[in-house]
């Protein structure tokens, strides 16, 4: 903002000169104070220059008559993966402006796990110049769990102060290593140091964490979270002190979390919301953070409660002074709504200027000029014999196995299962899980365990998208069919693949950093909702998304039990590579 427009916006508000834009007949949701009041908003540029009793100034170059409907400051994001819609920055833009979102902090970790610190500059220069406010965090979690898994980079201090100190990047991205923060590992005394010398935002992942462990993170230097498990967790978060961020990517939760917020004598300023992780279908067809809204609301959350930790209180966490308020001297980036009890927008106003109405782009925005970063799934074609499980130097026998139990919560099992020429014999109603390395860093073989609890798959599933390491990942029972939709990835340069009976029922290529596509919203969004009904061909869960959430976060070694990495099987309690093998013991051929 220039101090010419500064200067205008006193004289405008002084009635020296005329607003550019007037905004008359407005219901502004006041969120300093929680009212609902008549007024009309004056603007100069991009700035909010005064708001004033409606219907005492009518000087202004144009003016927009809104009808009585309610008027909002833009909706913030406090944390979010843009890489999960798989989509490029301006793409998604579109979508979230037209729905009132109109600033985002984005941690772009999984670029970043798959393309290092060119991951970071590749996120801040494809989000330069949108209409969208995109403030980027530097990850910290590059790779999430050291030691378990191997991405395409490492970050430690010295990547940490490199990106810290470049303007763009406000802060240091999830903590994710809770592990290492509780126990003081190098590394992590590195990247929460540079965070607090720097004086930016530490954001948090104190999934699971409770009591004296909590506290310690805290002390840390980590500042907010949004792992949240249960209304009880978030209240101890809470009252911790931590910045709790309620995200849409764990709807189940949000009914108790709304009844404890209500049995609070005050409503903290440090209560905000996120999305965390949005598909591009579910973004485009239900929504980001305005959907987020609309469910605390139907949940009994009163509106103006709900709004104020997508404005003010996202604002005061970012530490975005100029945004969160309807006030002069805000940036008029503002949010039309015609009813509070389901939160739609209307119009869009960024920077002073109307950019979308009835949940459209007035104006489609411009791709950004850059190189894409392609070609990353560094992996010649497989064969189905890479995809059996087998014991060394067994021939015939019975091999004692630990196996992964659940999805999205893993537990330990072990199972006896047959070995015939040295190969597992998958038991019923198990199937298997493959991970390989492919960011040419190592060439370890891959890595593969048994699977229970998602029942005996009727195909395969295969992705390169993976938290957060994102190496390749297959999970099925035939190594035919697994085998087809892992090479259809190699050959797409990533993505998501199902095959069943020797043919690839469904396939989302993904070439860049083998996470995102540069296809138009719809269509990538025609074709996830495609996979997603064709999964229950394979899966039989319920509703499908979820067989996608949990393909997406099965290698994630940071989480407590076990997950299978490209290093082997690890054990996210203890921070420990597992032999699956326990005991084997040979028995007669009786087939000869």
């Amino acid at each position: 903002m220039t101090a010419e427009t500064r200067r205008r916006a006193v004289q405008a508000a002084r009635g020296e000169t005329p607003f550019d834009l007037l905004l008359t007949h407005v219901r502004i949701v006041d969120m300093a104070t929680g009212e609902i009041r008549n007024a009309d908003v004056g603007i100069v540029g991009e700035l909010i220059a005064s708001v004033h009793p409606r219907g005492s100034r009518s000087d202004a170059l144009e003016t927009h008559d809104l009808q009585g409907h309610f008027l909002s400051p833009g909706l913030m994001d406090t944390h979010v993966h843009l890489e999960s819609s798989h989509l490029l920055p301006a793409r998604y833009a579109e979508i979230v402006l037209a729905q009132g979102t109109t600033a985002v902090f984005w941690d772009p970790h999984e670029l970043a796990n798959v393309l290092g610190i060119e991951g970071v500059r590749f996120a801040i220069e494809a989000s330069r110049n949108l209409p969208l406010q995109v403030m980027v965090a530097a990850p910290s979690s590059v790779p999430s769990t050291p030691g378990l898994e191997m991405s395409g980079a490492d970050f430690a201090g010295d990547e940490m102060n490199t990106l810290l100190r470049w303007p763009e990047v406000r802060g240091v991205a999830e903590v994710m290593d809770m592990h290492g923060v509780l126990n003081g590992s190098q590394r992590m005394l590195e990247i929460l140091q540079a965070g607090l010398e720097s004086g930016k935002l530490i954001e948090g992942h104190a999934r699971g964490l409770s009591g004296a462990d909590l506290q310690a993170y805290l002390a840390a230097g980590v500042t907010s979270d949004h792992e949240l498990t249960s209304a009880e967790d978030a209240l101890e978060k809470l009252r911790a002190g931590l910045t709790l961020e309620i995200r849409g990517s764990h709807p189940y939760l949000l009914p108790d979390i709304v009844r404890a917020l209500k049995t609070l004598p005050h409503l903290s300023s440090q209560i905000t919301v996120c999305t965390d992780d949005v598909p591009p279908d579910i973004l485009l067809e239900k929504g980001g953070i305005i959907t987020l809204l609309n469910l605390l609301i139907e949940h009994g959350l009163p509106a103006t409660d709900a709004l104020r930790f997508a404005t003010l209180n996202a604002s005061l966490r970012l530490q975005r002074n100029d945004l969160g308020l309807i006030a002069a001297g805000r940036r008029a980036d503002l949010v039309v709504f015609d009813s509070l009890e389901k939160l739609t927008a209307r119009q869009v106003y960024v920077a002073g200027k109307m950019i979308a109405q009835d949940g459209a782009m007035i104006e489609p925005i411009a791709d950004a000029a850059l190189a894409l970063p392609c070609d990353t799934v560094h992996l010649s074609s497989l064969s189905a014999d890479d995809f059996h499980m087998r014991i060394a130097g067994a021939h015939h026998g019975v091999a004692r196995l630990r196996h992964i139990s659940g999805a999205r919560f893993t537990r330990w099992g072990e199972t006896d299962a047959q070995v015939r020429n040295g190969k597992v014999q998958i038991p019923e109603g198990f199937s298997v899980i493959w991970v390989q390395h492919r960011h040419a860093r190592h060439a370890a073989k891959p890595q593969i365990a048994l699977l229970e609890g998602w029942g005996a798959l009727r195909g395969a599933i295969a992705t390169s998208y993976s938290h957060d390491s994102h190496n390749l990942v297959v999970l099925g029972r035939d190594p035919d069919d697994m085998a087809l939709a892992a090479n259809a990835l190699i050959q797409s340069g990533g993505g998501m693949a199902l095959a069943q009976n020797g043919k690839l029922i469904a396939h989302v290529e993904m070439p860049i950093a083998g996470m995102l596509s540069d296809q138009p919203p719809a269509g990538l969004a025609r074709q996830f909702r495609e996979l997603r009904e064709r999964s229950s061909l394979i899966a039989d869960w319920e509703p499908p998304y979820r067989v996608f959430k949990a393909i997406e976060g099965t290698c994630l070694a940071c989480n407590a039990g076990p997950h299978l990495t490209d290093l082997g099987l690890t054990d996210g309690t203890t921070r420990q590579i597992v032999d699956p093998l326990i005991s084997y013991r040979e028995t007669p051929d009786t087939t000869q």
